[in-house]
């Protein structure tokens, strides 16, 4: 272990899986308390059709993944509140175009597109310094947002009936929160890949759920259990020649096991 630790790709791979960890626990709490997660896969997802065009046009696939997540986050919300439509139903809708045209420019695309992989599962020894920038300065501007509009994020997520009579703009504040946890995939997804994403999006969370309902103290209690699952996924992937991401998440499966046990104990 000492010796992994002198090489540059696993100092990368350790400081953007304490960052992802971070981030994705404040995401997720957000996702999980509202009860969004079907919203996470289907943001997810259809940012598929972002890379298919970024593979087929020769741009660059995480700026076009980046512009389908924001998209259809936008296009979700609209649905929702112009065209009456129940979320995880307009989730449905955008989820599927998105995969539909991910395949089409997929199978337009000429010859073997082997970067689909690194989107698809991830690889947390891949991990670039560029990445790390990138959620580096993503990481610092969500937290300065939540610490800044806390009480507005509260308010309007869980109370949005008294938010409107205090005449904040619970439809700007909304949206701004999916759109976060959009750019908080497209950044991730190609860093941890699609399972791990979904995983650290939600099992944290529910671990910390069952010991709190303060939402700050859930977004703290998760961000510790997915670094310490995250990290010691990463030591024992060193050890074993088995890919990091699937250790992590049956790491997380097994804390939120453990937790569940623990917590019928005590009661």
């Amino acid at each position: 272990y000492k010796k992994m630790i002198e090489y540059t790709f696993f100092q990368n791979a350790l400081a953007g899986i304490i960052l992802v960890s971070i981030a994705s626990a404040i995401g997720g709490t957000l996702v999980v308390a509202r009860r969004m997660v079907f919203l996470t896969g289907g943001i997810t997802h259809a940012s598929f059709g972002g890379l298919g065009l970024g593979f087929y046009a020769g741009w660059n696939p995480v700026v076009t993944a980046a512009l389908f997540a924001v998209g259809s986050a936008l296009g979700i919300e609209a649905l929702t509140a112009r065209q009456g439509l129940r979320r995880d139903s307009a989730t449905g809708v955008v989820w599927a175009v998105g995969m539909a045209l991910g395949v089409v420019f997929i199978f337009l695309t000429p010859g073997y597109v082997p970067e689909l992989t690194s989107f698809l599962f991830g690889n947390v020894l891949t991990i670039t310094r560029g990445d790390l920038i990138a959620m580096a300065i993503y990481t610092v501007v969500l937290v300065a947002l939540l610490a800044l509009g806390y009480r507005y994020v509260l308010l309007c997520a869980f109370d949005s009936d008294f938010a409107r009579t205090r005449s904040l703009p619970v439809t700007a504040v909304n949206t701004a929160m999916t759109i976060m946890i959009a750019v908080c995939i497209v950044l991730t997804i190609r860093m941890i890949g699609v399972m791990l994403l979904m995983s650290l999006f939600t099992l944290p969370q529910l671990v910390a759920e069952q010991w709190t309902r303060r939402l700050h103290r859930m977004m703290a209690l998760a961000a510790a259990v997915s670094l310490a699952c995250a990290l010691a996924g990463l030591w024992l992937s060193a050890a074993w020649p088995v890919p990091a991401s699937a250790t992590i998440v049956l790491l997380l499966v097994a804390a939120y096991i453990i937790s569940r046990l623990l917590r019928r104990l005590k009661s």
